[in-house]
């Protein structure tokens, strides 16, 4: 008589190790996705730096007397880099697909209603939507944010 095989955390599985399971492994934090986003893109910016970099060291075989041992390992060096901005970009279009699709639902909020100000007579302005905050609330909190993350 066999055992259940053990789950990666030591348990048997269960009923939620169906699709469920799965499905709450794909769902992914927005802001988890933008900063992913914003990886690829410096990784994107590298990579081009790098690629750049190489086409201004490289010499072509222009009838100039040229080690093509090192031409060959220049240019597939070249390709590969070209090949791995491919795969980056792909990357950013589904992280980028993947944003708008969780934020699809949501209203874009203008800009103008996020930021509390006052008007030249004095009074502020009452047609904002919700309370307003003050910046110094904000500065506040940020600190106290930043601080958390700091430790």
């Amino acid at each position: 008589m066999s055992t259940p095989p053990l789950a990666a955390s030591g348990m048997a599985p269960g009923p939620f190790g169906g699709p469920q399971a799965q499905q709450a492994a794909r769902e992914v934090n927005t802001a988890s996705l933008c900063r992913i986003g914003q990886e690829t893109v410096q990784d994107i910016v590298y990579r081009t730096m790098e690629i750049f970099q190489l086409l201004r060291n490289m010499q072509l075989p222009n009838g100039v007397t040229y080690h093509t041992g090192t031409y060959q390992d220049r240019l597939a060096k070249l390709q590969d880099h070209l090949r791995q901005l491919s795969i980056l970009f792909r990357k950013l279009r589904l992280v980028y697909d993947k944003c708008n699709e969780n934020c699809g639902g949501m209203d874009p909020i203008p800009v103008e209603q996020l930021i509390p100000y006052v008007e030249e007579d004095g009074s502020k302005n009452d047609d904002r939507a919700g309370p307003p905050r003050f910046a110094s609330e904000e500065r506040r909190e940020i600190a106290e944010v930043n601080k958390t993350f700091a430790t």
